[in-house]
């Protein structure tokens, strides 16, 4: 009796390999080896439809991908306007960060206006799902629910009740009979997932895969996954914190500089559509340390609170740093350019950063306002009221230029600012009532910023 051939596949990046290795040698990562055994004998030969002819690209008529609302507006925004027919999505995040509350969320709002949402869940059962549906008060005849693992007797209800959307919760629950495997492996997950994709092409029908994260905040399974799919969304947030943020890492319809913004509350997930509001609600004005910059997440302005606290570091004690929803590699960089170019000395200091509301924002144009909370917090100064700041902060201490000035200018005069120090250069017109200072250093920058 001949054994099944064996091979190892690496869950981060894919690489295969004949024998096991505690180490990938494709990406280096450790203990990432995954089992997989192949059947005997040669592979199965899959009969394939006839192929239609070539055309020309001006032939293809692109508007045919009419998009559909799904009822949630900040889902739509980050989808580029709407659900389109036969994509594939797949959703990505921690657990309980709220990815299954808000595909529930959506799926009973898309049944409400275009027809019956089939959700499949592979990790809990019915009744679990109906509750938390009653709770959040999605219950709806449209709102088909199969608990379901195998992606063959999916894809038969699919073809029996015709549904409009499918979600499949989770995609690391599933598993094909075409694989000897156990579910969640890497091969298990790649196969399930071309059943899925395959399924929603053939069928035009929109489908939503929910996917775990692993501790270094990857997506679970291989890293062909997140390429099979047409687009991935990341849901993030603390989860001490009452706002998510939905972001788009990939999307073959649409951009992916949008974010949206939601708020956990007790019947689910609630879109927030002023996100600079509900950032500064509890912002304390007059306060050493902190400033408000204009950040910028694709077509849509925000305005968020940088905070910075600066004291002294306990004697024979290496300083600490911690920074919390802004880049650590970049806060660094900027500490180090107000203690080499400004003579603020933090080499003895602890200097602790944070982001309020669970915000991370990763774009340089924070730089200026991270160096001003730093240098307000160590010289206990505040900076002038109504008073915003935007800049990119270089290596020789210059303020660089940022793009979309103008819109971020707009939303700080929506929110009742009055001036904003900002980066030399061409500049549209300001809003009425809006001052900018033009600043090309850091020393020109604390002398407009902090009052006298």
């Amino acid at each position: 009796m001949r054994k099944d051939r064996i091979k190892y596949i690496c869950d981060r990046c894919g690489a295969e390999s004949p024998q096991w290795h505690g180490k990938c040698q494709s990406c280096g990562e450790w203990d990432a080896l995954v089992e997989f055994r192949l059947p005997d004998g040669p592979p199965a030969v899959t009969r394939r439809a006839p192929m239609g002819a070539p055309v020309t690209a001006t032939q293809v008529d692109p508007d045919t991908q009419a998009r559909s609302p799904s009822g949630l507006h900040e889902l739509d925004r980050v989808l580029g306007g709407g659900i389109v027919p036969g994509s594939l999505v797949l959703l990505a995040g921690d657990p309980g960060i709220g990815k299954s509350t808000l595909l529930l969320q959506a799926a009973s709002s898309f049944a409400a206006a275009h027809g019956g949402c089939l959700y499949v869940t592979g990790e809990e059962s019915l009744s679990q799902v109906a509750m938390r549906s009653r709770r959040l008060h999605t219950l709806s005849s449209r709102l088909l629910l199969l608990a379901e693992s195998q992606v063959e007797a999916i894809a038969q209800q699919v073809e029996q009740t015709s549904p409009q959307l499918l979600i499949v919760d989770s995609v690391q629950a599933m598993y094909s009979s075409a694989s000897t495997s156990l579910p969640g492996t890497v091969s298990q997950v790649r196969e399930c997932t071309a059943r899925l994709l395959s399924l929603a092409k053939s069928s035009a029908l929109p489908t939503f895969l929910v996917g775990h994260v692993t501790k270094e905040g990857a997506v679970a399974g291989p890293r062909l996954l997140e390429h099979m799919v047409d687009t991935v969304l990341s849901l993030e947030g603390d989860r001490h914190s009452g706002y998510r943020l939905l972001r788009c890492v990939k999307n073959r319809f649409g951009s992916t500089d949008e974010l949206g913004l939601f708020q956990m509350t007790e019947n689910g997930l609630r879109g927030v559509p002023d996100a600079s509001a509900a950032l500064l609600a509890e912002r304390r004005a007059g306060a050493p340390g902190s400033s408000v910059i204009p950040s910028l997440e694709g077509t849509r302005p925000l305005l968020v609170e940088i905070q910075a606290l600066v004291a002294r570091a306990a004697p024979h004690v290496t300083p600490r740093r911690s920074v919390t929803g802004l880049d650590y590699g970049r806060t660094c960089l900027v500490l180090a350019v107000l203690e080499k170019r400004a003579g603020i000395p933090l080499a003895g200091e602890d200097v602790f950063v944070n982001v309020p509301g669970g915000i991370r924002v990763t774009e340089p144009a924070t730089d200026l306002g991270l160096a001003l909370a730093v240098a307000g917090s160590y010289q206990d100064a505040v900076i002038r009221p109504s008073t915003a700041c935007v800049g990119e902060v270089g290596l020789t201490g210059e303020i660089r230029a940022v793009p979309r000035l103008d819109r971020r200018l707009a939303e700080l005069a929506r929110h009742g600012f009055r001036c904003c120090v900002a980066p030399p250069g061409p500049q549209k017109r300001a809003p009425d009532g809006m001052q900018v200072i033009a600043v090309e250093d850091l020393s020109q920058a604390f002398r407009a910023a902090f009052s006298s």
